[in-house]
């Protein structure tokens, strides 16, 4: 029973996770509440609509990052994840600190892949979501994904 107590205490101790640190040379991208961000590397473009950048287009590659005011990251149940048809080995992280998963997985080089990010924010949670081709590194897409979180100060 101690060791359970001690345990609980030191979990509580520990800090809380920051978003993924990026190579110094990225570009932070900022939601249209100005509240969550994310990061991109330095040859993404930010794009007209506030909260997103894109890789030489649209179709090639774009990352979102948005904020839920008011919202609680909890975990994804498992009827869920059945429900949104994440595959289990897809699933990276089910946690209170963060949700992450690859949300849709290319079937041929023509198609796209997708990584979500959910972090807890200031005041609510903040969403990440990268949509790549193939032929997007998809270490680069997982670093933007990872990189979301509350806008430092």
């Amino acid at each position: 029973m101690r060791y359970f107590i001690v345990a609980a205490l030191f979990s509580l101790i520990l800090p809380i996770p920051s978003p993924q640190s990026a190579p110094a040379s990225w570009k932070l991208i900022r939601d249209s509440k100005g509240a969550c961000q994310i990061a991109v590397p330095e040859d993404w473009t930010p794009s007209e609509n506030p909260g997103s950048a894109i890789f030489q287009d649209t179709a090639t590659a774009i990352a979102v990052i948005t904020s839920q005011p008011g919202q609680t990251l909890k975990p994804l149940t498992e009827s869920l994840q059945k429900l949104l048809r994440i595959p289990k080995e897809k699933m990276f992280e089910n946690t209170a600190r963060r949700v992450y998963y690859q949300e849709k997985i290319a079937r041929d080089a023509k198609d796209s892949n997708a990584f979500i990010a959910v972090v807890p924010g200031k005041g609510g949670t903040c969403s990440s979501r990268v949509v790549f081709l193939p032929s997007v590194s998809e270490e680069t897409a997982k670093k933007i994904t990872l990189s979301v979180g509350p806008v430092q100060e």
